[in-house]
């Protein structure tokens, strides 16, 4: 049961990760559509350094972890 209770709470994690990567990307292309088009769109680095940790999260969580395989 807690093995359970452990994999829901990580995939809650995952879910608000993914969802605040969401919106904060999407929140810096209107303002960057908005205040600056003609420049350079530098919203690429925010979608480029918040995807690694975010991809490495999704590895944390999908990947088998070391505990269960000792068990």
């Amino acid at each position: 049961m807690r093995s359970n209770n452990r994999e829901n709470a990580l995939a809650w994690g995952l879910r608000i990760h993914a969802l605040s990567y969401a919106l904060g990307i999407l929140a810096q292309i209107v303002l960057w559509w908005i205040l600056t088009p003609d420049i350079f769109f530098w919203p690429l680095w925010s979608m480029v350094g918040w995807g690694i940790g975010l991809a490495f999260h999704i590895r944390a969580v999908r990947s088998p972890s070391t505990a269960k395989a000792k068990h």
